[in-house]
């Protein structure tokens, strides 16, 4: 299990549920490392589940899988039951609103004008290449560039190499073979770099995992708002931090960004996961780098605070900055990017503008099964379908099927160890 990737840990938690033929099946977020065609086919497993009986409570704050799956819908608001709705009496927009306690507008982020093709690159890659302590290759031969005012989406299910290709830009991973050149530094085997030269040169990373790399849980508000930046001389002054300056700048931070409880004196332990996001968000957006690398921006953050990330993201892609976005939300990826990128299993299998991305097509990409427009007709199928008829075989069709399932991914793709 440990050599699986992500998306097959959770494929395999789901079908263990489905094994021990459960009454009640809760599940928190359970397509965030699917392809949408895997979701489509969990979607048909927990129809023929609703069908038998069993009770299933769907915790997701995709509007859409409410919409298409559930019967009933709550929404919980500040930690409180703000309203209870049948899903056939609602609509995506009443939901959005009940969810934000306001009126959200509909926005299109995408250019009016395509970049000129003499904008300038601020990230060009080249074959880059990257082996963990394991021996296992993470990257296989990795090709592109950023221009600047572009956005970069990288799409792809969680584990296929997305998490080494932003640690090994920010610094924090060095290359073992091929280079990346980003804001006029070059990058090597040979010449490694670290995450404080970066800054220095203007590329700031938002991480993908804020608690192990983007804040010190122990740490207040305040001192998590200068992480990387703390010898910066804003904040220091004769060798001593300047406490008073840093909570000044953190409870900026704080107010433009709309983080709760805006206290700055408080934990970083003590604030939800969604407001821990927007602080860090704040400290490397708030510096205006020339060059951005963004893993998960809006993973765990409620939906009015998506809209302020992704204008955000926006506004510093039409000042200048060269970004790269790295999401396993689709939806996000389709609404942001200027042009999209697919990676599958270290790999880039494939490409296309954002403005002509659909979920079938970049779905098909990430399972490294796209052939041509001939290919979508091909995508409505299979081994969740499987799942479901296992079910009605009794225990040793669902055990037949888990092996089928996790037999068609490669040990070789995750990111994680």
């Amino acid at each position: 299990m440990a050599e699986l990737p992500v998306g097959a840990h959770q494929r395999t938690e789901i079908l263990k549920a489905l094994y021990r033929h459960a009454d009640i099946l809760i599940l928190d977020e359970p397509t965030g490392v699917l392809t949408p065609q895997e979701a489509d086919q969990l979607f048909n497993v927990l129809d023929s589940l609703r069908e038998r009986g069993v009770t299933v409570i769907l915790i997701t704050h995709k509007l859409r899988e409410i919409m298409d799956i559930c019967d009933n819908v709550s929404v919980l608001r500040h930690g409180q039951m703000v309203a209870h709705r049948r899903t056939d009496a609602t609509s995506m927009s009443e939901l959005a609103e009940l969810m934000v306690g306001r009126k959200l507008e509909t926005r299109n982020f995408h250019r009016a004008t395509p970049l000129p093709p003499s904008a300038e690159v601020g990230l060009a890659v080249r074959n880059l290449e990257v082996i963990d302590n394991r021996g296992s290759k993470r990257l296989k031969g990795v090709s592109f560039e950023v221009r600047h005012g572009e956005i970069l989406g990288v799409a792809g299910v969680a584990g296929n190499g997305q998490s080494a290709l932003l640690e090994t830009l920010a610094g924090m991973r060095s290359p073992s073979a091929g280079e990346y050149e980003i804001n006029d530094v070059t990058v090597t085997a040979e010449t490694p770099t670290d995450p404080a030269m970066l800054r220095d040169h203007q590329v700031n990373h938002v991480p993908e995992d804020r608690l192990k790399l983007g804040l010190v849980r122990r740490f207040s508000a305040s001192e998590s708002s200068i992480l990387g930046y703390q010898d910066h001389a804003d904040f220091t002054h004769g060798g001593l931090l300047q406490l008073g300056t840093i909570r000044d700048h953190c409870q900026e931070l704080m107010n433009g960004f709309d983080v709760r409880p805006p206290d700055p004196h408080l934990k970083s332990a003590s604030f939800s996961g969604g407001n821990q996001q927007k602080l860090i968000l704040a400290r490397e957006i708030e510096r205006a780098p020339e060059v951005l690398l963004v893993g998960q921006p809006t993973r765990g953050v409620d939906i009015g605070a998506i809209e302020l990330i992704h204008e955000r993201l926006v506004e510093m892609r039409d000042a200048g900055c060269a970004i790269l976005l790295v999401s396993v939300e689709l939806d996000e990826i389709m609404a942001l990017s200027d042009r999209i990128i697919v990676m599958y299993e270290g790999r880039i299998v494939g490409e296309m503008a954002g403005a002509d991305a659909d979920k079938t097509t970049l779905g098909l990409m990430m399972a490294n099964a796209w052939q041509g427009e001939g290919a979508v007709a091909a995508a409505n199928g299979t081994d969740m379908d499987m799942h479901a008829e296992a079910l009605r075989a009794g225990p040793g069709g669902a055990s037949a099927s888990l092996d089928y399932d996790l037999g068609s991914d490669s040990p070789s793709a995750g990111d994680n160890p």
